[in-house]
């Protein structure tokens, strides 16, 4: 009968807070997304693809996004790559939350209304990103395959994510997607911003923290650092957009 100390052991690790701070990321990032559609200034590469898509599938965007990230998790299969609760979950609840999102914001079309909106949604999108990434139960679909591309062809990561937005953003400005200067401003900013909310959200570095975690903070010893646990090496050093 150890069912109590194993509760105990799960709400030490943070389990609550982590799936709690995930689905609240996915549910953000959905909210971020409406809001750079309404904006009408431009979307990130991905999201142009969505929505040009959309147009010729006669599908709200939110639901193109899930029928989309579903296409790229069946590429992992080749790849050999494992999803997790975070894939299986940003497949879903970002399309979900981009269409409800999308039903109740006003259409604005005064042009400091539709800045408003875009600069709101990069800094969700950001937000988002620290939350969704940072509670650790696994890469969004697109993420999977850049990383799961980068490792089977010996390329970086930068130049496999950089031809892979490339190449959506191409095909979905051709079918109809939303280039400007949003799609500019997400491509410069959200690496900083999702770097800057994945500190502040990473719940391993916060679980590393606390009184109970490691032997270092409890005995108060200094003990030799793991990669790990040094957040200058962690995630949080290397963001990579959900998705």
């Amino acid at each position: 009968m150890d069912r109590p100390g194993r509760l105990a052991d799960v709400t030490r690790d943070g389990l609550p807070r982590r799936l709690v701070q995930l689905y609240i990321g996915l549910l953000i990032y959905g909210l971020a997304g409406a809001l750079q559609v309404r904006s009408g200034l431009g979307l990130d590469p991905w999201d142009v693809f969505h929505q040009g898509l959309s147009k010729h599938i006669g599908l709200a965007i939110g639901t193109t996004l899930i029928l989309v990230g579903a296409a790229v998790l069946l590429l992992w299969i080749p790849l050999r790559q494992m999803p997790g609760l975070g894939t299986i979950s940003n497949v879903i609840l970002i399309g979900v939350s981009m269409n409800a999102s999308l039903a109740w914001l006003p259409h604005v079309h005064a042009m400091i209304w539709r800045i408003t909106d875009m600069l709101i949604g990069i800094v969700l999108c950001g937000v988002a990103t620290g939350m969704y990434i940072g509670a650790h139960f696994g890469p969004g679909p697109r993420d999977g395959l850049m990383t799961g591309l980068a490792r089977r062809t010996g390329r970086s990561i930068r130049l496999t994510r950089t031809c892979l937005e490339v190449t959506v953003l191409a095909i979905g400005w051709l079918l109809g997607g939303t280039v400007g200067v949003g799609t500019v401003l997400f491509a410069v900013s959200i690496g900083p911003l999702a770097q800057l909310f994945m500190r502040i959200f990473d719940t391993k570095i916060s679980r590393d923290r606390r009184p109970n975690g490691p032997a270092r903070w409890r005995t108060g010893r200094r003990q030799p650092r793991t990669p790990d646990a040094d957040p200058r090496t962690s995630a949080a050093a290397h963001p990579a957009i959900p998705g």
